[in-house]
């Protein structure tokens, strides 16, 4: 009987250790990044004069549905690609790649993930829910892109910033225009680190015949990392001025740019793949800081 309990917790433990690893829960990079943008538009939308116990709660909502919603992400990306996972040295070990576990066990995981996502949903009016279900399309089919087109990144920018959008309109649903602006700018924000991650893989991706602005730019990054990140901080100024946020806010957006410009920009070497990492996990400070600028403007 000892036995046979020992053997089940191990391989329950194996089962656990494996979900981990694919939904890269141990990774909180890539649900922060997904996160951030939520948290921007929740804010910059919010009345902290009235209810400010529910600007905590929807923070909390959408920081879950990003977990969430990133785990399945991770699962359908690794289906798609479990051929070309198997090819890459960074994705070759990951669980679906190296066969620790099915495809039909991957797909039931996904599944339950979506299921625990659309609870969260219907915390909110029926405008998100309607405009999150819609984007569901989206968030499943940007796999498929790096096959098709040298701009996989910016469907990646499209997707992961929707949020931005859902956090104004969970609370607000005038001057729509901010948000479009703003949700704009944050593409261009992806665009630019999502180009400095894939530098990780393009020697292994132009051989399998994947396609990325990593591979398009590798020329001249710094210039289309420049332009990327210019757009980006000229929206945060324009938010600025709409907004009508006191000197504070401009003040202390001089910390986000130098992060941008200075260190990611100056920092980078496209030909060390840990460095490109380093910089690329780097946005999550970034995120935060635009975070709390907004609240700086929204408050002082």
């Amino acid at each position: 009987m000892n036995l046979c309990f020992a053997i089940y917790k191990k391989n329950l433990m194996n089962q656990l250790n494996n979900f981990i690893e694919l939904t890269r829960l141990k990774k909180p990079i890539g649900f922060m990044l997904l996160f951030w943008p939520c948290a921007w538009g929740l804010t910059l939308a919010f009345d902290f004069k009235n209810a400010l116990n529910n600007y905590f709660f929807y923070l909390f909502l959408f920081l879950a549905g990003s977990i969430l919603m990133r785990s399945a992400g991770c699962i359908v990306n690794d289906i798609s690609d479990k051929k070309f996972d198997k090819k890459v040295e960074r994705t070759k070990n990951r669980p679906l790649a190296s066969g620790k576990i099915s495809t039909r066990i991957a797909l039931a995981y996904a599944f339950f993930l979506c299921i625990l996502a659309f609870i969260v949903l219907i915390n909110f009016n029926y405008l998100v829910i309607i405009l999150a279900i819609g984007s569901m399309p989206l968030a499943f089919t940007y796999p498929l892109m790096k096959r098709f087109t040298y701009w996989p990144q910016l469907f990646l920018g499209i997707t992961f910033n929707y949020g931005l959008m859902l956090g104004w309109l969970s609370v607000n649903n005038e001057n729509i225009y901010i948000p479009i602006i703003f949700y704009i700018g944050a593409i261009f924000w992806t665009l630019g680190y999502d180009t400095i991650y894939g530098f990780q893989d393009i020697k292994d991706d132009e051989i399998i015949g994947l396609k990325s602005t990593s591979i398009k730019f590798k020329k001249n990054p710094i210039i289309f990392l420049f332009i990327c990140y210019l757009i980006l901080i000229t929206v945060l100024i324009f938010l600025g001025i709409v907004m009508e946020f006191r000197y504070f806010y401009f003040l202390f957006l001089s910390i986000p740019i130098l992060h941008l410009m200075a260190f990611q920009l100056k920092k980078l070497n496209i030909k060390d793949p840990e460095n490109c990492l380093k910089l690329f996990k780097s946005n999550n400070f970034f995120g935060f800081l635009v975070f709390l600028n907004i609240l700086i403007g929204k408050l002082l």
